[in-house]
């Protein structure tokens, strides 16, 4: 290597580790709000696992289609911390509160379309292949979590509320509530305690419902009544033209989310065909790889705005480091918990369940699990920093190909032609994701020298 080249890749490298701090600093409270999102389906898996096998399964499969609504609702919302960051940077904050009330009507109408889609796919899961003891014990559980999908939305506009006025760890904080929520109530409704009926799985869907009713509750009570944000809520009216405009933003994001959603569901609908203890396995490494996943997601929303924030300041020369930054931490991150899955994947099942059966099934799934989570945190990380340079549209299709084009084939092929089973479920899927990551990571570095050259040229 030249003596020219190694001072570049040196000062690229400090470059970089001067961007974590704030890159961090960032991503802190938004990871901190999305962990505390997926903290339901963690604390079911969790209170369940000793009701062995069956009720495990049935979590994994409600988990696995509401993860496609999750994911478009959040999508649908996303709107709002858009428009209310614009008014939050003017100073309008009446339009603060405008935003908020129409955004809240959308995410009702928005919340209640995604229970009803949800509730019409339970009668589809006989025809998919689903193990029979499972769906004789899914339907209230399966309805509880529909449900829960209206107070979801409701409750994101008010997060992303906070999110966009600099308030993003109280929206972190209180978005925790719904955990502590739910803890308390599967402890009643589930074990039968305060003289309530031991219910097992429906009353894990019960506490659920009930836990994000009064989450949602906490958040829009905060928002509405905490005296610096009064200001937010002068009198004003609904206006047709205020929804149109976050309908039209929200719908391209919903689309996208969805049918990325749509190819986890598919993934995990496929596992179903193996049976219910694989259906548990996989649950198990669902709850704690989308729990850690948390972290990429949350770095990718900051380099989003980081990566804005410098292109808008004709600061190009920071897009680079910011990126760089983020997937270096995400590399790490991904990298050392796909290390743990890979060597300590039968210590963690043994946190949640004693069945022997369900642990070699979890076992099996987290040793390919981390490869498919570290390849999905440097796509999303990508995802991110392109998105700041608004360079969405090559991305989004490349996202798409990749998850059903390559990853849902490789999936089907692995585990249901070679044999592999659930793991080869996901290890196809980790192959379809690898590739996404590779060529959203090569365009970001395309265009991040792009910047400079403009920058440099102007």
């Amino acid at each position: 290597m030249a003596p020219r080249d190694f001072t570049e890749m040196k000062t690229a490298f400090r470059s970089a580790l001067s961007e974590v701090t704030g890159l961090m600093a960032l991503a802190a409270p938004l990871v901190a709000g999305l962990a505390a999102s997926t903290g339901v389906s963690l604390v079911d898996t969790a209170m369940l696992g000793p009701f062995g096998a069956v009720p495990l399964a049935a979590v994994s499969l409600a988990s696995s289609v509401a993860v496609l609504f999750y994911a478009a609702l959040y999508g649908f919302a996303g709107p709002v911390g858009l428009f209310a960051g614009r008014c939050h940077g003017s100073g309008d904050l009446p339009g603060m509160g405008r935003v908020a009330r129409h955004g809240a009507w959308l995410a009702v109408l928005g919340g209640g379309a995604g229970a009803l889609l949800m509730t019409a796919v339970l009668p589809l899961l006989p025809l998919l292949g689903q193990p029979a003891d499972v769906l004789a014990v899914i339907t209230p559980y399966w309805l509880c979590i529909a449900a829960l999908l209206i107070p979801y939305t409701v409750g994101m506009v008010a997060k992303n509320m906070l999110d966009a006025s600099d308030q993003a760890w109280a929206g972190a904080w209180l978005t925790l509530c719904a955990v502590g929520f739910n803890v308390f109530f599967n402890w009643v409704l589930i074990y039968g305690n305060l003289g309530f009926p031991a219910m097992g799985l429906t009353g894990a869907g019960i506490a659920s419902l009930l836990a994000q009713l009064l989450g949602t509750g906490v958040l829009w009570a905060y928002v509405r009544f905490k005296p610096s944000l009064r200001a937010w809520w002068a009198p004003g009216r609904m206006e047709r033209a205020e929804f149109q405009r976050q309908w039209r933003e929200g719908l391209p994001m919903t689309v996208q989310y969805f049918f990325e959603g749509a190819a986890v569901s598919v993934a995990g609908i496929m596992i179903g065909a193996f049976g219910s203890v694989a259906l548990a396995g996989n649950q198990i490494a669902q709850a704690v790889g989308t729990t850690l996943y948390m972290l990429p997601l949350g770095i990718a929303g900051a380099v989003t705005i980081r990566v804005a924030q410098a292109a808008g300041a004709e600061e190009s020369a920071r897009i680079g480091p910011i990126g760089f930054a983020g997937l270096g931490v995400v590399s790490v991150w991904m990298g050392a918990f796909a290390l743990t899955f890979l060597f300590a994947g039968e210590w963690i099942a043994t946190l949640f369940v004693n069945e022997p059966e369900v642990i070699a099934a979890a076992a099996a799934i987290l040793f390919v699990f981390g490869f498919t989570q570290l390849m999905d945190g440097v796509q999303s990380v990508s995802f991110g920093a392109l998105r700041g340079m608004l360079d969405n549209q090559w991305p989004t299709r490349v996202s798409l190909v990749a998850y059903w084009l390559i990853a849902l084939p490789l999936s089907a092929l692995f585990g249901f032609v070679f044999g592999w089973g659930a793991p080869g479920v996901w290890a196809g899927f980790g192959v379809g994701l690898a590739i996404a990551a590779a060529l959203l990571a090569r365009r970001f570095l395309r265009l991040q020298r792009r910047f400079r050259a403009q920058t440099r040229v102007s």
